[in-house]
């Protein structure tokens, strides 16, 4: 659903272009380009947004699925896609028309300890965007997003570490030294992330390999929380 079909006094919280310009955002080019945009939806959405939120059993990432997800939901996703919005994203970090190419959008609900090795993302995407959506964060630093000069060292971060919290948008371009991570962290960790990719096979391939792991987490959940629990904090999965 678009914002049309929203409550007036509701329009006025998704995202345009304009919140990228907010002096509180942090845009770097070195070692790679990303942009942080710590208010791009404000707080008092947050009710209305989460109580539209899925709810996940299994950990990582799964393909978005419009009759999943209420009205508020659909409606946040419609605008972060939106050409406008895109193309803007897509200037901040030196890439022309981030709209022309194919996305994938994908949420996260929950969190497993093996997630979060340090890596680039493939070469499959374009650029990738990462709007967390939690109401609180533990005082840890377990599960808040790092930005890295280094593919080997978790520590070796390039701004202050970011936490997950409603409303964060992180975007970065895509590079073979774009290396991002976090630090172990199990339980519940709300993100809606959108990709940019390179083709529309690229896509439904992804498309393809993650309803095929959603469904393979379900049978074998445990095991996959076992898996990779001890891994090392500074451990990697370069694509």
């Amino acid at each position: 659903m678009n914002a049309a079909g929203l409550p007036l006094n509701m329009r006025t919280w998704l995202p345009g272009p304009d919140r990228l310009d907010s002096p509180a955002c942090t845009l770097r080019h070195e070692p790679f380009d990303f942009i942080v945009v710590p208010d791009l939806l404000p707080a008092g959405a947050a009710g209305a947004v989460l109580a539209d939120y899925p709810a996940f059993a299994e950990a990582g990432f799964f393909p978005y699925a419009p009759g999943q997800c209420g009205a508020h939901v659909n409606a946040l996703v419609d605008a972060l896609v939106a050409p406008a919005f895109a193309d803007a994203l897509g200037a901040k970090v030196g890439i022309e028309r981030l709209s022309q190419y194919p996305t994938l959008v994908t949420l996260c609900g929950r969190m497993n300890m093996r997630h979060g090795t340090i890596h680039t993302d493939s070469r499959s995407k374009v650029a990738t965007a990462l709007l967390y959506l939690n109401s609180s964060w533990p005082d840890t630093s377990g599960g808040c997003l790092r930005f890295l000069a280094d593919a080997h060292d978790i520590d070796a971060v390039v701004v202050p570490e970011i936490r997950p919290l409603f409303g964060t948008l992180a975007l970065f371009r895509r590079s073979d030294h774009s290396y991002h991570g976090h630090l172990p962290y199990e339980g519940e960790r709300k993100v809606l992330q959108i990709a940019w990719l390179v083709s529309a096979e690229a896509k439904a391939r992804k498309v393809q390999r993650g309803r095929l792991s959603r469904a393979m987490k379900k049978l074998f959940g445990r095991l996959d929380r076992r898996l990779g629990a001890g891994r090392d904090r500074s451990a990697g999965h370069l694509d």
